[in-house]
């Protein structure tokens, strides 16, 4: 808050001017925490996964072997993230979080003890991978909307659009750096600092104060949980819609990029280093479009988000072209700034209109609805090529975007749904409407006698 400078001498001495608090008033000190920790594994990560890709190397492997590596990592994500969810809905959300950094912190631990001995093989490194996965699927559930449930109604598109922005900042610069420094020390010493930053990051939630947060009551079993947030997700029609479009816009900008890209960049674009600046550009891209979420407040979030879907398509179509780097670094970054537009504006929907206490289910399946296809879509990226041919491929994933786009765009919900500006549970206490104009896409349900313990975001573990 505003307090004016005390002054000695006459009374009569008008008060000094206002000072300006060290932070703003919204960012309170879990949101503080929360961020700090988020950041803390961001650069942590980003430099991870460059160097557990050069310790698979160092340890006489190949890029088949790189590949088996990450797969090992995704499959538990995927498989657990539903039970993820549930688990964070039926347990304090922050020490679920916790217990995820744990694992993942020993797991990273053991994992560059091993590299750092000389000692790693594949089989030990595919199943640390698989360890963090597992812990990821537990923690990606429960951090979403913590961040959120941490400010104002009023403020909280401003938080979490400063919240992207520095966890989108801490990746790029942790990729960076995590390069950097596996030339000099090696990948053995950035996992030790990854491990570490899973620790700091640990203790910061564990500091979170949560004193005002109501104790959870007994849930029905984990099946009956799942089955409830199951009912959650269909019977919104814009989340179903949403989550459909992403299982499979995920899946083809993953091929796109994942399979389709190198090789472009190899043979038309000078090779890995200006297809990393591209990938870089979209990492700024995304820094700038959370930057601009910090001042602009659209009225209709999901109509804003689903228009800037379309973008999506065009690394894609700039691919199968395919156009200069130089171009391409421009695509990637316009790209980046409206995906981060839609990250903002679709988590300020969920946490405006799905219930706090089922947060966790809700979005385990968004998560898992993300994440499932992908495996799929970059093992047939291969025979996809070899059919069809390479800029074919490329032209359809731009067209499966497009028209799945477009068809959520025709989804009375998605185009209805609007930004409240006042509390839900002022908006449910009084029945009224967030916001003058048409009736908002989806009635908030009603909520449940027991709380959650709300709070984090986008999830970086």
């Amino acid at each position: 808050m505003w307090q004016a400078d005390q002054h000695g001498g006459d009374p009569g001495t008008p008060p000094g001017p206002a000072k300006r608090p060290a932070r703003a008033t919204w960012a309170g000190r879990n949101y503080t925490l929360l961020t700090a920790a988020a950041v803390v594994t961001g650069l942590g990560n980003s430099g991870a996964l460059v160097a557990a890709a050069f310790a698979v190397l160092a340890a006489g492997g190949d890029g088949t072997d790189i590949g088996l590596v990450a797969a090992a990592r995704t499959v538990p994500l995927v498989l657990f993230l539903l039970v993820g969810g549930a688990v964070a809905d039926r347990l304090p959300r922050h020490r679920v979080m916790v217990a995820a950094n744990a694992l993942n912190c020993a797991s990273q631990g053991v994992f560059a003890a091993l590299v750092i001995t000389g000692q790693a093989q594949l089989w030990q490194m595919a199943l640390l991978s698989a360890l963090g996965g597992t812990g990821q699927a537990f923690f990606a559930p429960a951090s979403e909307g913590m961040v959120l449930a941490t400010v104002s109604g009023e403020q909280s598109s401003r938080a979490f659009a400063f919240f992207r922005m520095g966890v989108n900042g801490a990746n790029i610069g942790g990729a960076a750096l995590g390069g950097a420094l596996v030339a000099v020390v090696g990948p053995g010493w950035v996992l030790a600092a990854d491990a570490a930053a899973f620790a700091a990051a640990g203790l910061l939630r564990a500091l979170l104060d949560l004193s005002g947060v109501p104790e959870r009551g007994p849930g029905g079993g984990l099946l009956a949980d799942l089955r409830d947030g199951w009912r959650e997700v269909v019977s919104r029609t814009w989340l179903w819609a949403v989550v459909v479009q992403f299982a499979v816009v995920n899946a083809v900008v993953a091929a796109a990029e994942a399979v389709y890209g190198p090789q472009v960049a190899q043979e038309h674009l000078g090779g890995a280093g200006p297809w990393g600046v591209a990938l870089g550009a979209f990492g700024a891209g995304t820094v700038v479009g959370a930057l601009l979420m910090t001042r602009w407040k659209p009225r209709r979030i999901l109509l804003t988000g689903a228009l800037c879907v379309f973008p999506l398509a065009l690394p894609s179509a700039a691919l199968a072209v395919p156009v200069s780097a130089a171009v391409l670094i421009g695509v990637m970054f316009a790209t980046g700034l409206f995906v981060e537009v839609f990250g903002v504006t679709w988590m300020m929907a969920l946490h405006q209109e799905v219930p706090e206490e089922k947060f966790s289910r809700v979005s385990s399946y968004d998560w898992f609805g993300s994440l499932a296809m992908v495996p799929v879509a970059t093992a047939l990226a291969g025979p996809a090529e070899e059919l069809v041919g390479r800029p074919a491929a490329l032209w359809s994933c731009s067209a499966v975007i497009v028209l799945l786009t477009a068809a959520v765009l025709c989804v009375p919900d998605v185009r209805r749904l609007e930004r409240r500006t006042v509390p839900r549970d002022v908006a449910d206490d009084t029945g009224a409407p967030g916001q003058p104009g048409p009736p908002r896409a989806s009635q908030p349900m009603p909520k449940e006698p027991s709380g959650g313990t709300g709070d984090g975001a986008a999830a970086s573990s």
